[in-house]
């Protein structure tokens, strides 16, 4: 049986499926089956960049309103720029505060060991964006993250039939966002709703081309600026007690550092207290067994997290920065291939 599939009534022998409760027995198969993102995980007050809000919130409202501009929109708004510079993140909290349940798909769903599956599979999820409007009334969105990294074109790397019907299915969704077919009959009433498409990524030159052209996509490329970077980590330390001082004098400090390095500052002051926390619950012997194999009334051991002080965190930082240097200058590659070019 197909487990993704079910007892459904018409697919499997009615023996199976029966005939009472409805004609479906598999009760769960919609919920399986649900492909939007909720953001219930986004606990806390979180800080949105003003021009980062601003642009995404102008691209999907231009696209609800396409019908009364008299204007040429892209359906496209590609999001570019540095490593670890918050821009999913960021994405994720605009979708939250304007109520956007939208459709997720990752890079690395844009490969398969079969011929045309991942075409398929971005149609599919559109129109799953679609009946969102349609069904709830809510808005949606198509969201692509790390576009580059499944469909960019990096040295030698290889074009597979795969790539290129990704590409033209984009392409053709740029230009006829509303006639989408995921292998069915064309029908006059089959009208699809416009539903905007935002790409996340590093390097938009290793696309191909026409894609990325004006009248399909529109370009944004985020760098967060000084303030930007400084509003953004108050708000991460502020549940710490974290002055906005402090914070000022880490990211000067630490300049030319990625959005996520000042998250991994905070990361790493845990690691002392959860070695102590190790050695409290009985050492690495009784780890597995206190974290998993509780009995059923017992009770988690408890964790204090550590109090973050700005000394901790500076000495976090130093001990990152060494570890990137480290990084760079060892190189342990050119010890196992002589021959590998500098």
């Amino acid at each position: 049986m197909n487990i993704a599939v079910g007892a459904r009534a018409g697919v499997i022998d009615d023996l199976f499926a029966g005939n009472f409760l409805g004609r479906d027995s598999d009760i769960v198969f919609d919920y399986r089956q649900k492909v939007t993102r909720s953001f219930q995980y986004l606990q806390g007050d979180y800080y949105i960049a003003p021009l980062f809000m601003d642009k995404v919130v102008t691209h999907i409202a231009k696209n609800y309103m396409a019908d009364l501009l008299n204007t040429k929109v892209p359906l496209i708004l590609g999001i570019w720029g540095g490593k670890g510079q918050g821009k999913s993140f960021q994405t994720e909290l605009i979708f939250q505060a304007m109520g956007i349940e939208p459709v997720i798909l990752s890079a690395g769903e844009l490969e398969s060991e079969r011929a045309g599956e991942p075409g398929k599979l971005i149609r599919e999820r559109y129109r799953t964006a679609s009946q969102v409007v349609q069904n709830q009334g809510k808005m949606s969105c198509l969201m692509i993250n790390d576009i580059d990294a499944g469909i960019g074109r990096f040295g030698n790397t290889q074009m597979t039939v795969n790539n290129q019907i990704v590409v033209g299915t984009l392409m053709n969704l740029s230009d006829n966002p509303t006639r989408v077919s995921v292998g069915q009959d064309w029908r006059d009433s089959d009208v699809t709703n416009r539903i905007p498409i935002i790409f996340t990524g590093n390097d938009f030159s290793t696309l191909y081309a026409p894609l990325i052209r004006d009248g399909r996509m529109e370009k944004f490329y985020w760098q967060p600026n000084r303030e930007d970077i400084v509003n953004i980590v108050h708000q991460m330390y502020k549940k710490d007690g974290i002055s906005r001082d402090d914070v000022i004098r880490i990211v000067d400090k630490f300049p030319n550092q990625a959005l996520d390095f000042y998250g991994a500052l905070r990361s790493r002051t845990y690691d002392q207290s959860i070695s102590k926390w190790i050695d409290e619950i009985g050492g690495v012997e009784e780890l597995g067994d206190k974290l998993l194999k509780r009995k059923k009334n017992e009770k988690q051991p408890t964790f204090t997290p550590p109090k973050q002080t700005i000394e901790a965190l500076l000495e976090s930082g130093y001990s990152l920065l060494k570890e990137q240097q480290l990084v760079m200058d060892t190189k342990l590659s050119k010890a196992y291939m002589k021959n590998i070019d500098d």
